[in-house]
């Protein structure tokens, strides 16, 4: 009897996913086990096992296709089986048996590939070898951080960013530009960020705070953690502190505007703005009003490489699981910008890099001070610009008087 493939389900808000990759021709014969393709939701990515071995009698969808969960994507079965009455849409007794085991990058199958020059053996996941020839980057001359050996996406990401050689090395088409289709992550981000300006009132307030104090707290506590073999604690971890503190004091800010009610949190879940290679994200870190700076940090961090490598629970990733977001573009240098709420919260905070800006110390001397750019977008439909003010100037003041 015929094995039916079926599109898994990630996440209970997940209703359907984009086949991206076929590794897997119709008539071929695959065992239990081997990758037949990589699909991707509106923010992860994921490859399905063969859920049994036999010919791969029927492909139902191709790649660029948006399939609805439990869907019949593919049969397998022997060779000569007849295919007609497992179509989707279609009722039929074929064996169902779950193709669950699907990972994300973190974990990644092997593909083998045969190098034609040395005819070894490359091991090498099907995301980073699609990553790697549409940078144009030979991955075999790449050394794989995977399980033995195995070269990852992060590996090509690595590649592309340190190997002056490998950047060189990407192949140019010669025409005047080049198209390619939008990937379901782009088209998500486009179509949330046009509606977030478009049906909803965003104003942005623009504050500095001084950041000598937090500076020296930083040093303080890195000081201390590393006597202790704990991991390091960012400037972006402290701000997040501080903000946690400021929507205790300010909860209007830490709320979501619907269609005929505001609701107010009397949880922190906070909102981290992260770019990955595949677009960007804001997972949530859930209670964080709970966590110590500590356990924040690991928090904070552990989101952000789980989005990164593709592997983000797909329930942390919606609109909703956040009550207010945070995005720093200190590291790029940026003085000051308008970030675009994440409907239906009702603010965001941009965080922005820290400038020596010249301060009358008294007694007729200046001197430079280190100051760091907050950014409060905030919908007037649901906070008025007085208590929006006030709840950034809280924020100023917590990072100025920073306790830990």
């Amino acid at each position: 009897m015929a094995t039916v493939v079926i599109m898994p389900k990630q996440g209970q808000s997940v209703e359907t996913c984009i086949i991206t990759k076929w590794f897997r021709e119709k008539g071929e014969k695959v065992n239990a086990g081997d990758i037949l393709f990589s699909y991707e939701t509106d923010k992860a990515a994921f490859d399905l096992e063969s859920p049994a071995g036999g010919i791969l009698l029927e492909i139902f969808f191709r790649e660029g296709d948006e399939v609805p969960v439990l869907e019949n994507v593919a049969v397998i079965g022997n060779e000569g089986e007849k295919t007609d009455g497992y179509r989707p849409g279609q009722n039929s007794t074929v064996s169902i048996i779950p193709a669950a085991r699907t990972k994300a990058e973190i974990a990644p199958p092997v593909t083998e590939t045969i190098s034609a020059a040395s005819d070894s053996r490359i091991r090498i996941s099907p995301r980073a070898k699609r990553m790697a020839e549409e940078k144009g980057i030979n991955y075999t001359t790449i050394k794989g951080s995977g399980p033995n050996g195995r070269i990852i996406s992060a590996d090509i990401e690595a590649a592309l960013t340190v190997s002056p050689v490998l950047k060189s090395s990407v192949q140019k088409s010669g025409e005047e530009y080049i198209e390619k289709p939008l990937s379901n992550v782009r088209k998500i981000v486009a179509k949330a960020m046009h509606a977030s300006l478009q049906n909803s009132a965003q104003l942005t307030h623009h504050m500095s705070a001084d950041v000598r104090h937090l500076l020296e707290a930083r040093t303080n506590i890195k000081k201390k953690l590393s006597d202790k073999n704990q991991q390091d604690i960012t400037l972006n971890d402290m701000v997040c502190w501080c903000v946690i503190r400021a929507l205790e004091k300010f909860p209007e800010a830490n709320s979501h505007f619907l269609d005929d009610k505001i609701r107010t949190f009397n949880v922190v879940n906070l909102g981290l703005a992260v770019d990955t290679p595949r677009g960007l994200m804001v997972p949530a870190v859930k209670n964080a009003h709970t966590m110590d700076l500590v356990q924040l940090s690991a928090e904070l961090k552990s989101v952000a490489d789980a989005c990164r490598k593709g592997s983000i629970s797909p329930e942390l990733i919606q609109s909703t699981a956040a009550s207010f977001t945070v995005s720093n573009l200190g590291n790029y240098g940026v003085e000051m910008f308008t970030p675009v709420i994440n409907l239906p919260q009702a603010a965001i905070l941009g965080v922005c890099t820290i400038i020596n800006r010249p301060v009358d110390m008294g007694n007729h001397t200046y001197g430079f001070v280190p100051y760091m750019g907050l950014s409060l977008t905030y919908d007037h439909r649901a906070i008025d610009g007085g208590p929006a003010t006030l709840f950034l100037k809280e924020i100023k003041e917590q990072i100025e008087g920073f306790r830990y």
